[in-house]
């Protein structure tokens, strides 16, 4: 059953094509934040039902990994296609299931149907070298193959994109997927796609979904990272999470790729042009209400232009529509539940009570909501001074030299995300040779984002790349083949 053209009251978990119960019958709920109603119910799976879609991955692995290159691609191209058509029908599952506006659903369509197309073109690039040898007459070659089974942990903030990030090189390299969505998102962090693409017409088993209880989390996370059959792990989600997964794969020695948190910063230098850097602060701050792992969380302003700078900014908040997320211009919509808009409340609270001043918004959190939030005077003893907002809240930080601004940027154990606005390009790339991110942006805002791009970050941040020209490497297994065209001499 297809959640693509109609709501349905339940889904089963998507093992070898089909859609089943969990063994034990048992099930959880996905609810609207906004209403607090059930959107629909998932099974609850445990570890035998991780062990079957393990094993139709499995099962599938040798007829995928040998289907022509150029069949890969157009599959993947016939499901981008797909679900270019579909961006409505998302958008509306996205409203319900995680409360994300209309404009952010559509960013979620478009990024991931270029992801998609990008990673396509990958599946008929060239997969190996051809080395140097002393050997006489041998051919010595580098090859890469298809590792085997991928999971991927996907998170629910930007469902569909970060689903197809995890998941499109490693079918275009010949791997089978299980993917394990959101428990907050496992339609359009999960299902969605997967939908997509068995219309598309990938095989039975290629792609599998298998959904939780919060409660079960640990044991089904553990099942699924410590099956021998599963060769590749990749998560995108918190630090402290990401920390678990990084010492399960460890203790089980499986390759992962982790992006995690970020505390990132956007300097904005005494040539900028302000309208412009309060134009784009804005959008890396408040889109889908703070709640993206590139949002920016420091905005660090020359202390010359901070007053102009934070005027321009201010205002450009005060016109930003904020509500529910079913209108089409609403930007700050709900966050994800009202625990996390509470926990923003809070950062806020303990800023303003040591000093820091509000410009614009605070307060207690309305429900599932919280008004854009601009703060100035933040300092280290602040809570929000060093953990991830991840809130529509921005921090303006006053600085005099570019040296100091660069420090503050440095000045956290993250590194995911950097922004610089400046008019001198060489004086941009002379700082962001210095900031401790896996991105900087000159003249760009730290959301940005493009399919071949290598997206990773350094530090507590994460390691490895999900970019489609970055990530094939690590879905394949590099072997070394020599091919003798005579006999030679053995020493013995």
């Amino acid at each position: 059953m297809s959640v693509i053209s109609t709501t349905t009251a339940s889904r089963g978990l998507l093992i070898g094509g089909k859609e089943v119960p969990a063994m034990s019958g048992r099930t959880t709920d996905d609810v609207n934040p906004v209403t607090g109603e059930v959107y629909l119910t998932v099974p609850a799976a445990g570890p035998a039902d991780v062990a079957l879609a393990i094993d139709a991955a499995h099962r599938a692995f040798p007829g995928w990994a040998a289907t022509a290159p150029s069949a890969r691609r157009g599959l993947l191209q016939k499901a981008a296609d797909l679900l270019e058509a579909r961006a409505e029908a998302f958008a509306d599952i996205m409203v319900e299931e995680t409360g994300g506006t209309r404009i952010w659903a559509g960013f979620n369509i478009q990024l991931s149907v270029d992801l998609i197309r990008q990673a396509a073109t990958m599946a008929t690039r060239p997969t190996g070298a051809l080395l140097a040898s002393d050997v006489p007459g041998e051919w010595s070659m580098a090859v890469r193959e298809a590792a085997g089974v991928v999971v991927a942990f996907v998170p629910w903030n930007g469902p569909l994109i970060l689903c197809a990030r995890a998941i499109a090189v490693a079918l275009a390299m010949g791997n089978p997927v299980v993917i394990r969505p959101s428990e907050d998102a496992p339609i359009t962090s999960g299902y969605f796609l997967a939908d997509i693409l068995a219309e598309a017409g990938l095989p039975e088993g290629v792609v599998n979904v298998v959904t939780n209880d919060r409660n079960d989390a640990p044991v089904i996370v553990e099942t699924l990272i410590a099956d021998e059959r599963v060769r590749r792990v990749n998560f995108t989600g918190s630090t402290p999470v990401g920390r678990i997964v990084g010492e399960l794969t460890g203790k089980y020695l499986k390759p992962v790729m982790l992006e995690l948190g970020g505390k990132n910063p956007i300097l904005v230098l005494d040539d900028a042009d302000l309208q412009f850097a309060a134009h784009g602060v804005t959008f890396a701050r408040f889109m889908n209400a703070g709640q993206i792992c590139l949002s920016v969380d420091r905005v660090i302003v020359h202390n010359g232009i901070a007053d102009a700078f934070t005027e321009a900014f201010v205002a450009k908040v005060a016109e930003l529509k904020q509500g529910e997320p079913d209108a089409h211009d609403t930007l700050v919509g709900p966050m994800i539940h009202g625990r996390a808009a509470e926990r923003v409340a809070e950062l806020v609270a303990d800023a303003v009570e040591k000093g820091a001043r509000v410009l614009i918004g605070g307060g207690p959190a309305q429900g599932v909501h919280y008004p854009a939030t601009v703060l100035d005077g933040v300092t280290p003893a602040m809570r929000i001074y060093s953990e991830e907002v991840f809130g529509p809240v921005a921090c303006i930080f006053r600085v005099e030299t570019d040296e100091e601004a660069i420090a503050l940027a440095n000045d956290t154990p993250f590194g995911l995300s950097s922004a610089v606005f400046t008019e001198n390009a060489g004086r941009g790339l002379a700082i962001a040779r210095q900031l401790r991110h896996g991105n900087v942006h000159i003249n760009d805002q730290s959301i940005a984002d493009e399919p071949q791009a290598p997206v990773g970050g350094v530090k507590d941040s994460g390691f490895g790349h999900f970019g489609s020209d970055w990530g094939a490497e690590f879905f394949t297994e590099t072997r070394w083949v020599t091919v003798a065209d005579r006999h030679r001499d053995y020493p013995v």
